[in-house]
């Protein structure tokens, strides 16, 4: 039996991760703005992998980091409810996320007359009851909403790998291979649309791969190849210069082998079921990328890099906003129509205003109201001398 060790010393914050963060929260911002011409030159369009490996990585890197000390410190029992409180904060955050969205296009609707409702969220309309139910289980997950529910199931899973963990220590790799490799085998998934039978769209027992590579990078149990080794370098470049003629759609479009190779390589399920490919691209395109900046590692935090960083100590908080964001702006974007100037002009809207949820969000999370408050004389110089003792009393007492 390996046992975990009996504590667990504090880690100072890694600026990557908050940077990497940041900067996914900005592409799926993109990526969800509807026929948003931007799209087209994310980093996803060169290559296999796309921002959504990169924030299940950093969500497992997170989650390491977050939960996995209590584990240790705690025991398998408080650290399985802390994960507990962790799915229920997600689960309601997922909730008043759909209804939100359900609310705005419905308000959309109602002021200048469109039809976002039937368009977006057609089953509420012809089988509300069921829509409904499944909006609650989960059993039904319209497009662009279905990050969160994945991440609520491998959540559940972690307490489930620490537990491995105390059996043996290869038994939690083991356990994230046979899941990804039952996807694989069997067609493995969740139910995501009832009127389909279609499976969750991102399955969680294959996108977990990802996320627990993170996970135990984050907990010290995948040992790490140092930064900079120039053959690991090349390697990882040469793989991704070969991605970009199967993925780039300017190379695909005038390239008939291009596409041919790639429907040879890649099946459709490529992105539900997290294709190997995908994931071998993510991780080299994270050791060239993480070796690139290492020089640089300690000048992050300044500039573009703050931001993306203020941005990434509050992703939850900025990945509902960028959602709600996408669709209100892209519903503007019908509106007024599609120039590329307004188009531009949206995207920095988007940016701006998520940056402003960090901003917000921070400030509220520093508890500015349990700081110093006047200063006791200022508001007690005309009271009763009794009654002035009491309040200077109560004060020092809180």
């Amino acid at each position: 039996m390996a046992a975990l060790p009996a504590t667990a010393a504090k880690r100072p914050r890694d600026e990557r991760l908050d940077l990497f963060r940041g900067l996914t929260m900005l592409i799926i911002f993109v990526a969800h703005l509807p026929e948003n011409s931007w799209n087209a030159w994310i980093p996803a369009r060169f290559g296999f992998s796309s921002g959504a490996e990169l924030f299940v990585f950093c969500s497992g890197i997170a989650s390491a980091l977050a939960f996995g000390g209590v584990f240790v410190r705690r025991g398998l029992a408080m650290g399985t409810a802390r994960i507990a409180y962790r799915i229920w904060q997600v689960y309601w955050a997922q909730i008043g996320l759909v209804l939100g969205l359900i609310a705005l296009v419905a308000g959309l609707d109602r002021i200048f007359g469109l039809a976002e409702i039937a368009r977006q969220f057609a089953p509420l309309l012809s089988d509300p009851e069921q829509a409904l139910l499944g909006l609650v289980t989960l059993t039904w997950q319209p497009d662009y909403l279905d990050i969160l529910p994945m991440y609520l199931i491998i959540l559940a899973l972690v307490p489930v790998m620490m537990l491995a963990r105390r059996l043996h220590a290869a038994l939690p790799f083991l356990i994230a291979a046979g899941l990804y490799a039952a996807v694989w085998s069997t067609g493995l998934n969740l139910s995501g649309n009832p009127w389909n039978g279609a499976g969750w769209f991102l399955n969680p027992f294959s996108w977990q791969l990802i996320f627990f590579i993170g996970f135990f990078i984050g907990m010290g149990w995948l040992p790490l190849p140092r930064l900079g080794l120039r053959r690991l370098m090349l390697a990882a470049a040469t793989f991704l210069l070969l991605s970009v003629p199967l993925s780039f759609w300017g190379i695909l479009e005038h390239w008939p082998f291009a596409q041919a190779m790639r429907d040879l390589l890649i099946p459709a399920s490529e992105k539900t079921d997290l294709h190997i490919l995908r994931v071998l691209h993510f991780l080299a395109l994270a050791y060239l990328v993480l070796s690139l900046i290492e020089p640089w590692r300690d000048r992050l935090d300044r500039g573009a890099g703050h931001l993306l960083i203020l941005i990434g100590r509050q992703s939850l908080a900025c990945f509902l906003a960028s959602v709600v964001l996408a669709r209100l702006l892209g519903t503007i974007a019908d509106m007024a129509g599609r120039g590329e100037f307004l188009v531009a002009l949206l995207n920095l809207a988007g940016f701006a205003l998520i940056l402003a949820t960090a901003l917000v969000v921070g400030w509220f999370k520093s508890a500015p109201w349990a700081g110093p408050g006047r200063k006791p004389q200022d508001e007690t110089r005309h009271a009763p001398i009794a009654q002035t003792s009491l309040t200077t009393r109560v004060r020092e007492a809180s």
